[in-house]
């Protein structure tokens, strides 16, 4: 899923206030973001493993909320929005978690 897409549905979702909670977009947004952040972290152990460094290098017990990762995907320009999430994803948790 674009960034657009997943900024559209959550726009909508939003409006909906509580009632977004049982909504199916709200499950096919946490999905992408659990998919995603899974994939993201299989990259990054396979990089560690290889030897390499990872895109991102987490604390021990990371955290992401929603707001945060919404506000990140909404600086992104209009033009840029064609990005995949996981690819969003990958620039967010790279910018807050720098491997160092």
């Amino acid at each position: 899923m674009t960034v657009d897409t997943f900024l559209q549905k959550a726009d909508a979702l939003e409006k909906k206030g509580m009632m977004a909670l049982f909504a199916s977009d709200y499950k096919l947004l946490k999905s992408e973001v659990e998919t995603a952040s899974g994939q993201l972290r299989e990259e990054r152990l396979a990089a560690e493993k290889a030897g390499k460094r990872g895109a991102y290098c987490p604390p021990a017990t990371p955290s992401l909320g929603s707001k945060e990762l919404l506000a990140s995907f909404r600086t992104l320009p209009p033009a840029r929005r064609g990005i995949q999430v996981k690819d969003a994803l990958r620039m967010l948790l790279a910018r807050k978690y720098p491997c160092r």
